[in-house]
């Protein structure tokens, strides 16, 4: 999730009702535009990599230029080559494409925040759905994230063309709602015992290459939370105390509003599809450089900066 003051605090919320009080909460996480990451083991020569095409054509949330721009400046250290998508997809604009980000993308009808309450209408065309299905299954890789309400609802319908049920809904630990406090990030650990927020999953993608490139510690801010219709590889799986709020109005929630359990449910996972590989995220923020007072909670936070690298040389291959 990621969060600055200038708008609801980024995408956080604006109030929290608990207990029928109205409680102005903010969580108080702050995008860092100057932070530049470190990749202390290239990939790639600088410029050699693959093509990245990060898609700016859905009314995004985040592009390279401003919330994801550590991300893009992760990606080039490792060598890739990121360039901003301004066309919706096609069998033609895809073909130049080796590894495509779809991040927190949006519909027109709900580009604007005044309409990010439901009904939420997909992102993407039913042409533009089967254009990247297909592109995946001849061999593309697709990074694709998404966050909580509205983001989550915009990307179902391309998600389930890949066998994942997005819900459209705020992923929260329940005994934050009731401290009324949404000021904790999950924290996803190879062992939950001590967090119980959630378990980060043995997978070569949290494994690396190296043993300097194992990730044991994965940190995540709200987002939503998924199952699959098909077999996946899961990487961050919900602990016992996450539930998802399904509010009617965004950024609205209280003690009374409907939720299901999320424990089991994940928040990343890995899937091959016919030739091609999936990756999907339904929180943005772990790719945000972003802190919470003086913790880091976004790419620079513990293991995450090494779980995008890890992410994408998968998606590249590099990773088997």
């Amino acid at each position: 999730m990621n969060i600055i003051r200038r708008l609801f605090l980024s995408i956080g919320l604006l109030g929290l009702a608990l207990a029928g009080n109205i409680t102005p909460l903010h969580a108080q996480s702050t995008w860092s535009a100057d932070w530049e990451p470190a990749v202390t083991a290239p990939a790639h020569t600088p410029g050699t990599g693959p093509v990245v095409v990060v898609d700016e054509a859905h009314f995004n949330f985040n592009t390279i230029n401003d919330r994801y721009r550590s991300f893009a400046r992760v990606l080039e250290q490792d060598g890739y080559v990121v360039r901003p998508g301004k066309s919706t997809f096609s069998a033609a604009n895809l073909r130049q494409t080796r590894i495509l980000v779809i991040a927190t993308a949006l519909s027109e009808r709900n580009r604007d925040q005044v309409n990010w309450s439901p009904p939420i209408s997909s992102a993407f065309s039913t042409g533009e759905i089967q254009a990247v299905q297909a592109w995946v299954h001849r061999g593309g890789s697709l990074l694709l994230i998404a966050d909580h309400l509205p983001f989550a609802g915009a990307a179902q319908k391309l998600a389930a063309a890949f066998g994942f049920e997005v819900i459209n809904g705020y992923a929260l630990d329940r005994r934050d709602i009731r401290r009324a406090t949404l000021d904790r990030p999950f924290v996803f650990t190879r062992n939950d015992a001590a967090t119980r927020d959630g378990t980060l999953v043995d997978h070569v993608i949290t494994r690396g290459r190296y043993p300097s490139e194992r990730v044991d510690r994965v940190t995540t801010f709200m987002g939503s939370a998924f199952r699959a219709k098909v077999p996946v590889s899961p990487l961050l799986v919900f602990g016992d105390f996450v539930s998802s709020y399904q509010t009617e109005t965004f950024g609205k929630l209280s003690a009374t509003t409907p939720s299901v359990p999320a424990a089991g449910l994940m928040q990343a996972a890995a899937l091959h599809y016919g030739k091609g590989r999936v990756v999907f995220f339904a929180e943005a923020g772990l790719f945000a450089a972003q802190t919470q007072g003086r913790l880091p909670v976004g790419v620079n936070a513990t293991g995450n900066l090494q779980l995008l690298l890890n992410t994408m040389h998968w998606l590249e291959g590099i990773l088997k």
